[in-house]
């Protein structure tokens, strides 16, 4: 099994994939890793803040990944914010059967209610050396791109409203 979790930033796909690594015993690949090597060995003049580009640039990677993932018949969980809209586009049924789509995202209200709490959560698994950015305009603006983009596509969307634990909870119990 493929479990795919997406999401804007700072919803808590790497507590996520944490908790699902210690929960089934799944790996986990951090598309954040997979970014900064790529950027940090030099095999890209992109930098962290290309986040469009890296879409294009990290997805087709991360795509052949869980595709010899499933030839090989193995689990893998992949975690992270650059996985397109349309993701279900480049691959076929025989491969979909073996994934599981997991997307996060907060409302409006949960952000306004919870920005202290989401903030100060946003280094609970990975150090963020520099959060200057997080604004509770850049949340909602991120968390309604991803919204309206995967809604589009049909994708279903775990909506974070008002207990973040409980919802987490639900999906591992999934």
């Amino acid at each position: 099994m493929i479990v795919i979790i997406s999401g804007a930033s700072h919803t808590g796909k790497t507590v996520l994939a944490q908790r699902m690594l210690e929960k089934y015993k799944y790996p986990y690949l951090s598309i954040d890793h997979l970014k900064m090597g790529l950027i940090r060995s030099g095999n890209t003049d992109l930098t962290p803040e290309d986040d469009d580009e890296l879409e294009g640039y990290l997805w087709p990677i991360v795509r052949e990944m869980i595709k010899t993932a499933i030839e090989n018949k193995q689990n893998l969980i992949v975690e992270g914010c650059y996985i397109p809209y349309d993701w279900r586009r480049d691959f076929t049924d025989e491969y979909l059967s073996e994934i599981k789509f997991i997307c996060l995202a907060m409302t409006n209200e949960y952000i306004d209610a919870h920005f202290s709490d989401i903030k100060g959560h946003g280094s609970d698994i990975e150090n963020r050396l520099d959060d200057s950015d997080c604004t509770v305009e850049w949340i909602k603006e991120g968390n309604r791109k991803v919204i309206d983009g995967f809604r589009s596509m049909g994708e279903p969307i775990t909506l974070i409203n008002d207990d973040y634990v409980k919802v987490i909870s639900e999906i591992l119990r999934e």
